[in-house]
């Protein structure tokens, strides 16, 4: 069971990552591969292990498929291709960084519109409670009103 889950994809984790990790693990077998063929190599010319025909054909045959880096029109297109590779890592992370910019100033702007509002709102209540304790409700004010400047009438004639 485990070994059917390692092999489901988390659609979490990118893609390009796997693919770097794959060829680090595969960059380390070769290297492993590449010294134990030189370890058995100096082995048989210490004459500590006999020549086997068969494993020298297949070291050669392995040498063979290696590119001739002697060739300046190889090494040319090798370095045009790798420049145009590191352009587009480098364009994806500049498009990246920036949609995450601007996902982050709407972030901003929608969340500062909200309190904003929230703070006009309970502002208006606010206001409205000041009004409502003032002249104690709607009908109650004007009757408040009347009343308290008759009795500043009142008093002025006296």
């Amino acid at each position: 069971m485990e070994h059917l889950l390692r092999d489901v994809n988390d659609p979490s984790v990118s893609s390009l990552g796997f693919e770097a990790r794959h060829k680090l693990q595969a960059l380390k077998g070769l290297h492993d591969r590449l010294r134990y063929m030189a370890t058995y190599l100096e082995d048989v010319l210490a004459d500590r292990l006999p020549a086997n025909n068969q494993i020298l054909y297949n070291m050669q045959t392995v040498m063979n498929l290696l590119p001739n880096l002697n060739v300046e029109a190889l090494v040319k297109s090798m370095l045009t291709k790798t420049n145009d590779m590191h352009l587009v890592i480098y364009l994806s992370a500049l498009i990246r960084s920036v949609i995450a910019l601007h996902d982050l100033v709407n972030n901003k702007i929608k969340y500062s519109d909200g309190a904003s509002e929230k703070k006009d709102k309970k502002a208006d209540k606010d206001k409205k409670g000041d009004a409502d304790k003032k002249g104690d409700g709607k009908d109650g004010s004007k009757k408040d009103a009347a009343a308290s400047s008759g009795q500043e009438e009142s008093k002025s004639k006296d």
